[in-house]
């Protein structure tokens, strides 16, 4: 299957050298990350100062989303699940509740009815992808970076395993990622994986400027929301 990349990633591509449409078979061939120690000193180190910078600024707005929450619904404003990381070892996400305290705890959300258990503010709050602003302690304490693989539900076997397999989990998951800029909820579990592989196999600050500009689009168009 053709990994697709978005107009700016190609761009970025084509000046870096690389077969943006060469395809990976995540079932056959293994790969290996291309981060080195320099990229990754730049990474945690953007991650902290933009972790405190965001939290800083968005504190205010965060404790009245946290509030708003507790009044739409009974139950915590923080919804915590675990999720696998580096390593493979689980780390507990945090993100604002959106469903009722009655919604399965411990399954994804394309394994269960959203529409029955997600909360009126949820809806909004999912749509625009602010339930994730939590996520920015996950990244201050070094769980998580902006940007990487997107943490699943323990649940989701197949696509643990497939990351596993190939050495993903070599690389912190991110709160956005390639995958969540060129599809989000409307791709498969195979193409995730491949865009998971594509993207530790070419990761670089380049890239990562990348998916977060990519990211802003997203969210304010809901590109690839369910």
């Amino acid at each position: 299957m053709e990994v697709i990349t978005t107009d700016a990633m190609r761009t970025v591509a084509d000046a870096a050298g690389w077969d943006a449409g060469l395809q990976y078979d995540v079932y056959q061939k293994e790969e290996k990350t291309s981060a080195g120690k320099g990229y990754l000193f730049i990474k945690r180190t953007f991650d902290i100062a933009a972790s405190v910078a965001a939290g800083i600024v968005l504190l205010l707005p965060m404790l009245l989303i946290a509030v708003l929450v507790r009044i739409d619904s009974h139950g915590p404003a923080l919804f915590r699940q675990e999720r696998l990381g580096k390593d493979g070892k689980p780390f507990t996400m945090l993100k604002f509740r959106t469903m009722y305290t009655y919604a399965p705890a411990n399954m994804a959300t394309n394994e269960i009815d959203m529409k029955k258990y997600t909360t009126k503010l949820g809806k909004f709050l999912r749509e625009y992808s602010i339930d994730e602003l939590p996520q920015l302690w996950n990244v201050f304490i070094g769980n998580m970076s902006f940007v990487g693989y997107r943490p699943v539900c323990l649940s989701e076997n197949k696509l643990n395993s497939l990351r596993k397999k190939y050495g993903v989990f070599g690389m912190k998951p991110g709160i956005t990622g390639y995958a969540q800029v060129s599809g989000r909820d409307n791709i498969g579990t195979d193409e995730k994986a491949r865009m998971d592989l594509f993207y530790v196999e070419h990761c670089s600050v380049a890239l990562d400027i990348c998916c977060i500009l990519k990211t802003v689009k997203t969210v304010l168009t809901r590109e690839g929301v369910k």
